[in-house]
């Protein structure tokens, strides 16, 4: 994680939704549970959320329905105004915000896709993803120009003059996220982008949007129900239940050490090795000295599998992409995470 500002820091937000909800919120009893918020009449869309976003980093919101990803998300873009806390992007308080500052943001900073593509039937795709643009008063040249950039990065070059009925699903999502990427911006909000796409598209959707992170490296709030999907693509998971955050860690950490019942029950059917990758086990060398060649540390214990029944060392040196030592790894910890523990 970076040390620098986080690029969205919220802090004790609450959003509830009633009658008056910042009076009521004012002298609400400490601890005031869900179901207790909700039999005074009101409901906790997000309850007590704190947490950062660092530049770069993907944050995967997950949790059933109702569980409030999508209240929160919409806090982070002011969308819905919050009932207490703060947000801060890029250091600035969202809520002290003007309504044109506050389009203004929206516009040069943050980019939305959300389930449902939203594309306008009698526009083009070149037409739908300069839309944007021209929104913001973009000359047509300069428009065009960047939409057919945009247009070549998703993979759709030789469509741009396509209409959305005669594209599939999938090519249909990706002119949804080309639209979002042609005002280049830093925040990218996706709200279940392919929960309506089949299983093998969606597949190959995950596969372009990780490929598009490696080349951009947007900061990225990724809302999905889906536990495979977010163990795929996050740096870290906030799983949600009743508005609040029940665990924020990265895919190792939730699957190894979930904090609460609730998240326990997300993991128990997760195949723990082909989450875990040898980082996430290796403790530091403090000086001593492992033989052996080392194995690369973004390997998952399910890649290592034979190694490690095969092996006859106790601890494995572990080394980084760039081949330099940087822990160990202790052979019965991965064992037992491979077949569990004894």
């Amino acid at each position: 994680m970076s040390a620098e500002t986080p690029v969205i820091s919220c802090q004790n937000v609450w959003k509830i939704f009633g009658n008056k909800p910042e009076d009521y919120l004012a002298q609400m009893p400490e601890g005031r549970t869900y179901d207790e918020i909700h039999s005074d009449g009101y409901i906790a869309g997000v309850s007590n959320v704190s947490l950062d976003i660092a530049r770069g980093e993907m944050l995967v919101i997950m949790g059933l329905s109702g569980s409030g990803k999508s209240t929160l998300v919409r806090c982070f873009s002011r969308l819905h105004d919050i009932t207490g806390g703060n947000i801060a992007v890029e250091g600035q308080d969202i809520m002290a915000l003007n309504e044109n500052e506050l389009i203004e943001l929206r516009r040069s900073k943050m980019g939305m896709v959300f389930q449902s593509f939203g594309l306008l039937p009698h526009r083009t795709v070149l037409e739908n993803v300069a839309f944007p643009l021209e929104m913001r008063g973009q000359g047509r040249h300069d428009r065009r120009e960047r939409a057919m950039e945009v247009i070549k990065l998703v993979g759709l070059e030789g469509r741009e003059e396509y209409f959305p009925r005669e594209l599939s699903g999938g090519q249909q999502q990706r002119v949804g996220i080309a639209r979002s990427l042609a005002i280049e911006p830093d925040i990218w909000f996706l709200d279940e982008p392919f929960s309506a796409l089949d299983p093998l598209i969606r597949r190959e959707m995950q596969d372009e949007f990780l490929r598009l992170q490696e080349m951009l490296g947007k900061t990225i709030v990724f809302i999905t129900h889906d536990f495979d999907e977010a163990l795929r693509l996050a740096d870290r998971i906030a799983i949600m239940k009743n508005g609040a955050v029940e665990q924020c860690d990265t895919p190792a950490q939730i699957v190894l050490n979930p904090a609460t019942p609730y998240v326990k029950k997300f993991t128990e059917d997760i195949e723990k090795s082909r989450v875990v990758r040898a980082s996430a086990l290796t403790t530091p060398l403090n000086g001593s000295t492992v033989e052996g060649t080392p194995i690369l540390d973004s390997a998952t214990i399910q890649q290592l599998a034979r190694q490690l029944i095969n092996e006859t060392r106790d601890v494995l040196p572990v080394a980084d992409k760039d081949g330099a030592l940087i822990g160990a790894l202790n052979r019965q910890h991965a064992l037992n995470v491979l077949l569990g523990d004894a």
